[in-house]
């Protein structure tokens, strides 16, 4: 059975929106989630090998993301 390790949830605000930023490993992976805080619609959502790298490739799309005017 997989369980999630290094679980952690930080709240911040980017780009004038407060945020919920979830990160978890499973076995080798690193998740990161991020959505906003209400009514809780997914943002982001990505894995990757490092947790520092997954993490910040998430906010950095969701910077993208939240300033995009299309």
């Amino acid at each position: 059975m997989l369980k999630a390790d290094d679980f952690s949830v930080n709240t911040r605000e980017i780009s004038g929106l407060t945020v919920n930023i979830t990160s978890y490993k499973i076995g080798k992976r690193y998740y990161c989630h991020i959505d906003n805080v209400d009514p809780g619609a997914t943002i982001v959502r990505l894995d990757g090998e490092s947790k520092e790298e997954v993490i910040q490739t998430a906010i950095d799309r969701a910077i993208r993301r939240l300033t995009s005017k299309t």
